[in-house]
């Protein structure tokens, strides 16, 4: 019996569908970012969801090397903003330049919020649970 699927495989549509079609609730996981050395091993995790008040470092870019707080985290666009990176119009107004999550690195987290407290432990017991299974072998 031949058995057919609802959606195609071709590379343009996957990726319509995957990265500028896809819900909300998928797109707010791709806001992820890499944790600075102090705070994987702090923490023991290697990436978070990015939140408005981390402390971000850019790594990409044209604003390479610049350090400040996340302003705005923009689910729909799959971009954060970061205090003092702005583009000048050419009107000479300034505006908030978007960032792609994966271009920065947490150096300092949020944790005024108990429920990111919580997350970070979860993932946390999850990875340790994860590290035993796979190095035991009886």
């Amino acid at each position: 019996m031949l058995v057919t699927k609802n959606y195609s495989s071709q590379p343009r549509k996957v990726r319509k569908r995957m990265i500028y079609r896809a819900p909300l609730h998928v797109k707010s996981k791709q806001l992820v970012a890499p944790l600075s050395e102090e705070l994987r091993e702090k923490h023991g995790i290697k990436r978070i969801r990015v939140r408005k008040g981390d402390r971000v470092l850019i790594v990409r870019g044209a604003y390479k090397g610049h350090e400040g707080r996340v302003v705005k985290v923009s689910v729909k666009k799959t971009r954060i903003y970061v205090e003092g990176v702005n583009l000048r119009k050419a009107d000479g107004t300034e505006v908030p330049m978007p960032i792609h999550p994966s271009k920065v690195v947490i150096t300092e987290l949020n944790l005024n919020d108990p429920l990111r407290k919580e997350i970070i432990e979860r993932k946390k017991a999850y990875l340790s649970e994860e590290v035993v299974e796979g190095g035991e072998e009886e």
